[in-house]
């Protein structure tokens, strides 16, 4: 079976059902999108896998997996999410010491979020794209916005839920912009020391918009 390459389109949540957040990840030769319901904490680990200006004061359990690996040459080299039964979806993760290769089971939220700090690829089964891969579809006011922000219909993923939002698109705005940039720095320290890390993603949002207008 040929595998194909994913990779993270981006994290969005529930507002119906309390700890709900839905991975996006994204065909990387195509455009179809493979949605996979996680829990909040592997949520956020994968957030802050992918904030890399955000760094936890105390290591998370896969920063913890991490820096145990590297101390015994642990390579995670792929991630490939190689099963879907009743809407859940099983990974392995492929691993090297020695030049000894090794599978190991693993949730596909945990696979993604030690791939992630591994900078190792995610595959998946061309087959697996095929049954469980959707098209999201886009109002032409969103196409005109970048990539970066470009604000995705999610309420399609799921029938049951029809209330999710992306969590890239929660940043606000109008709360901040009457904050100086020392103060946002300061806000941002104090959120990292607290761990509340989907506030400090949103601080780090507002800095780098802010820093971005003064080089111009």
């Amino acid at each position: 079976m040929s595998l194909v390459k994913l990779n993270i389109k981006g994290i969005s949540y529930s507002q119906t059902q309390n700890g709900a957040y839905a991975l996006i990840l994204n065909e990387v030769d195509g455009d179809r999108k493979l949605p996979i319901v996680i829990g909040a904490f592997e949520a956020q680990s994968i957030a802050i896998a992918l904030e890399k200006e955000i760094k936890p004061p105390r290591p998370l359990t896969h920063d913890l997996f991490k820096n145990f690996a590297d101390r015994f040459d642990i390579v995670v080299k792929q991630v490939i999410i190689h099963k879907l039964v009743d809407g859940v979806f099983y990974s392995s993760i492929i691993c090297e010491r020695d030049k000894i290769e090794e599978i190991i089971d693993a949730r596909t939220s945990d696979a993604i979020a030690l791939a992630l700090r591994f900078d190792a690829p995610i595959f998946t089964y061309k087959t697996i794209l095929d049954k469980a891969g959707i098209f999201l579809k886009l109002t032409s006011k969103e196409e005109e916005e970048t990539a970066e922000k470009e604000s995705i219909v999610v309420d399609e993923l799921f029938a049951d839920d029809e209330n999710l939002d992306i969590v890239e698109s929660t940043t606000d705005d109008n709360s901040l912009a009457a904050v100086s940039l020392q103060e946002l720095y300061t806000m941002l320290d104090g959120a990292v020391a607290d761990e509340d890390y989907e506030k400090a993603a949103r601080l780090r949002d507002e800095i780098s918009k802010r820093e971005q207008e003064n080089e111009k």
